[in-house]
């Protein structure tokens, strides 16, 4: 099942290769439908997962040989950790074709090709459980949201996707040095492994030495930290953004920067627990300073798109200060916290790109009042901004209150100033909504803006639907991660 759900996306960019150019409409159906049937078996994943194991599900694993020589197989897996990070790729991907039915009217083949590879690299990420097809799947990823950048994006998509590229590929190569590095340790010990999860056990049994563990884990979390980002490797994230088509953006903030986190709790952590402990201390701080200072650039963006950027920042802060709490609530609010903020953030973009089609400007000070012509948009668009700020009830308060309370117990200070990173929060969602959404209409062009067709409540109603399903029934999706962050804490701490 999870070799369907990875290459579906990619065995329907090859069906799309037998679809005449000039037959758009049947591109797009056929590579929506393509996504919404990856969906389909990445919701039945849920049937299959048993909530009570601790470690990855032995009834879903894959394994075969790859190159025999040198241990590389093809091995898939999935725990609580990955579960619904693979759910949310398989939502967002249907729902960044739709919002993209009108607005892409150029190279239509290519742009769902580029869009369904992505979901491949993704998925693939997720799920891999050696570590060169996880290298494999991670530098996959790249090309597709290059060229979703640097094809579709707007004026001046061709520097943010370079930069995107080259911080990616810099971290990229760093990993991958590290991994050598890794294989000819555990090689020079009789230990030689590509496996995942066979690599902690191995490296305790033949341990590295103290500075080499420490430059090994510095590799792969400056390579996760640009990919998450963390403050300061934040700055190609809000040119990648705001250049972005709205499918890009969605697919950026709701998934690809969770590869960056996910990369420290599966890869960085696990693998040199005393450096990542030693470390922790210092990425707490760089992730309470993120907090803070990516809600404080909110305020002065004129960029409604550049804003959420910023907001994304600030929200990925908190993720990394949740994992690196390093017990149970702080983790398991990390892990929750990913799936929130690709949900609602996701959303936010989705509703930037409905008005920038009707209006074409970004500019905060462009519109105002509109919630008199568009009732139904403007209260989805409340609805998220609350969902955003951590609202009770809400998705995003279950991740940020748990998240805190690991925090706070680990290291009070920092969990104090990330506090503080929620009421700036607060502040400029809300400042946001009354600019945009309240007020006097201003401007001529804002009253005759349409309000949501029926295409664009299809793509926004389940995203609206899981703010509330995660805000009330929380328990039901952390009892299914918690086990999974139990066992792993008990591999960092070595017991």
């Amino acid at each position: 099942m999870l070799s369907i759900i990875t290459f579906l996306p990619a065995v329907t960019v090859i069906a799309l290769l037998f679809v005449p150019r000039a037959h758009e409409r049947t591109i797009r159906y056929a590579a929506l439908f393509g996504s919404l049937a990856t969906l389909g078996f990445a919701l039945a994943l849920l049937a299959f997962f048993d909530p009570s194991v601790a470690g990855y599900q032995t009834r879903l694993g894959e394994k075969w040989v790859w190159v025999r020589q040198l241990g590389i197989s093809y091995q898939l897996g999935l725990d609580g950790i990955s579960l619904f990070l693979v759910i949310l790729t398989a939502v967002l991907t249907p729902i960044a074709i739709l919002c993209s039915w009108t607005s892409v009217e150029k190279r239509v083949l290519e742009f769902h090709a580029a869009l369904l590879l992505l979901e491949t690299g993704i998925v693939g990420v997720f799920v891999a459980m050696d570590l060169v097809l996880f290298y494999v799947f991670w530098e996959v990823m790249l090309i597709p949201m290059f060229l979703l950048i640097g094809i579709w994006g707007s004026g001046n998509r061709i520097r943010a996707a370079m930069k995107f590229f080259v911080y990616t590929m810099a971290g990229s190569l760093l990993m991958f040095l590290a991994i050598i590095a890794l294989y000819i340790h555990l090689a020079r010990n009789g230990l030689a492994t590509f496996e995942i999860a066979r690599i902690p056990d191995a490296l305790r049994a033949a341990p590295l030495p103290p500075a080499l563990e420490m430059a090994l884990f510095l590799a792969f979390a400056l390579s996760f930290a640009i990919k998450v980002p963390l403050f300061p490797f934040h700055t190609w994230l809000p040119d990648a953004h705001t250049e972005a088509p709205t499918a890009g953006s969605v697919v950026l903030a709701g998934v690809l920067l969770k590869m960056g986190t996910y990369g420290f709790l599966r890869f960085a952590i696990p693998f040199f627990p005393g450096s990542a402990i030693e470390a922790a201390p210092w990425l707490s701080a760089l992730a309470a300073v993120g907090v803070i200072f990516g809600a404080a650039m909110c305020f002065v963006q004129y960029d409604v798109k550049r804003l959420i950027a910023y907001s994304s920042v600030s929200h990925l802060g908190f993720v990394m200060l949740g994992i690196f709490a390093l017990n149970t609530r702080g983790v398991v609010g990390g892990v929750i916290q990913m799936v929130n903020h690709g949900i609602s953030t996701g959303a936010l973009f989705l509703l930037v790109g409905v008005i920038y089609e009707r209006r074409h400007t970004r500019r905060i000070d462009e519109y105002g009042g509109i919630a008199s012509v568009t009732p139904v948009y403007s209260t989805v668009f409340f609805i998220t901004m609350l969902s955003s700020i951590g609202l009770p009830f809400l998705n995003g308060f279950v991740g940020e209150f748990l998240i805190l309370q690991g925090a706070y117990e680990a290291r009070r200070v920092h969990a104090v100033l990330a506090a503080t990173g929620i009421v700036l929060g607060a502040g400029y969602m809300l400042l946001l909504t009354r600019k945009l959404i309240f007020g006097p209409i201003t401007r001529p062009e804002n009253q005759t803006i349409e309000d949501l067709n029926r295409r664009e409540i299809a793509y926004l109603a389940p995203l609206v639907a899981l703010m509330v399903i995660l805000g009330m029934f929380s328990p039901w999706f952390t009892d299914r991660i918690e086990p999974s962050v139990n066992g792993w804490l008990q591999m960092v701490s070595g017991k």
